[in-house]
């Protein structure tokens, strides 16, 4: 056994399908990953999966399908996705533990990779999803 690279919420998966619905044709999923960008340096990037890379790890929850890109893996390692609707905005928010700061706004953020041998001392479970 093995980490789960991430979990998504019953709000992150719903919307996720919502998503691949709407965008009828090939779609099959989404595809998260990490890219240089805003003030805080790190931005999550969400894009439309058509066809799955086979290098990326796949997470399926409820019928949701997220490709993770692996060089975003040990950044997100621990994460948790989730969808939020408030008055004045909506979207899809993360809870990683690997985030060290966040810019004003909320848009972009810190991140350090993942410190493999405290999960291992923690007993946390490694599965990879390939």
């Amino acid at each position: 056994m093995g980490f789960a690279v991430m979990s998504l919420t019953d709000a992150a998966a719903g919307r996720v399908r919502s998503i691949v619905e709407n965008a009828g044709g090939d779609a099959k999923g989404i595809r998260l990953s990490i890219k240089k960008g805003g003030c805080a340096g790190m931005e999550y990037a969400v894009d439309l999966v058509t066809e799955a890379n086979a290098r990326d790890d796949l997470i399926e929850y409820q019928g949701a399908k997220v490709w993770v890109a692996p060089e975003a893996v040990l950044y997100l390692l621990g994460t948790q996705m989730d969808f939020e609707v408030t008055a004045l905005r909506s979207g899809f928010t993360f809870r990683n533990p690997n985030q060290t700061s966040a810019c004003g706004c909320g848009e972009s953020v810190e991140l350090k990779p993942a410190d493999l041998a405290a999960l291992a001392a923690e007993g946390n479970p490694v599965v990879r999803a390939n």
